[in-house]
């Protein structure tokens, strides 16, 4: 199985973001991708403040608008596409990720357990978290996904684990404190950090971060994605701070 672990650049228009992210999955279908793999909040950014008048806005109902497009690039290439999107119901927001299946539906929806998408004083009654770990089985294995926070909960991960799923989805958003790429930063401290906390999942889990920096007063997600051995080995690397993809050959 080809993955396409696709970092994005986000930019502040929603549509151009979903537009570039349409190309890339088309891209990836053609150099051969079987599912590909977009970040967390991947159209918009986490760009959430707390405030629901400004955060509601960029909350995506599910199906919507996001799902339609993403699905009918599914269909049009026959893959599986993964992403990471707010999600809106009614009055409510979650970070949530959805998988969506060679036929263009939502196969499996995850709402993200970690608090951490938000702040602590954030209105409970808006900003939400899930509870459960939904698993799908799929002709590609069977999967799960976990996001940002919630790799760093052991609970949460030991409950992945139990699952005994084939392949863990980790759509992410970092960045550094000083707004900065750094690469030696990453590889020296970051990366095998993330690679220990994916071990104790227990199975192979791809990750991707978008790439920030085009509205520097909000987000500087710095990028990058790996493929991570259920031993914790990076399989496959992508560098921080430049846009692009990340293939990686799995055995099915």
């Amino acid at each position: 199985m080809k993955v396409a672990m696709v970092v994005n650049r986000i930019g502040p228009d929603p549509r151009a973001n979903l537009r570039a992210m349409e190309r890339a999955a088309g891209e990836a279908a053609k150099k051969g991708a079987a599912l590909v793999l977009f970040p967390e909040a991947a159209s918009t950014g986490l760009l959430n403040n707390d405030d629901p008048k400004h955060d509601l806005p960029l909350g995506q109902t599910i199906p919507g608008p996001v799902t339609r497009r993403l699905g009918g690039a599914a269909r049009r290439h026959s893959i599986h596409i993964a992403t990471g999107l707010l999600e809106r119901e009614g009055e409510t927001l979650y970070d949530s990720a959805v998988l969506i299946g060679p036929d263009g539906s939502v196969i499996l929806k995850y709402r993200r357990i970690d608090p951490h998408w938000h702040g602590p004083r954030a209105d409970a009654a808006v900003y939400r978290e899930g509870g459960d770990i939904p698993t799908v089985r799929t002709p590609l294995g069977a999967f799960a996904f976990l996001i940002c926070g919630d790799l760093f909960d052991d609970e949460i991960t030991s409950r992945a684990k139990r699952l005994g799923v084939d392949w863990l989805l980790f759509p992410f958003a970092r960045s550094f404190d000083d707004c900065s790429y750094n690469q030696g930063r990453w590889d020296k401290q970051e990366r095998p950090t993330y690679c220990q906390r994916a071990a104790r999942t227990g199975t192979t889990v791809l990750m991707a971060n978008y790439l920030a920096g085009m509205r520097a007063e909000d987000d500087w997600s710095f990028g990058g994605a790996m493929a991570v051995s259920p031993r914790g080995e990076p399989l496959a690397t992508f560098p921080l701070g430049v846009p692009g993809m990340l293939f990686v050959d799995l055995p099915k």
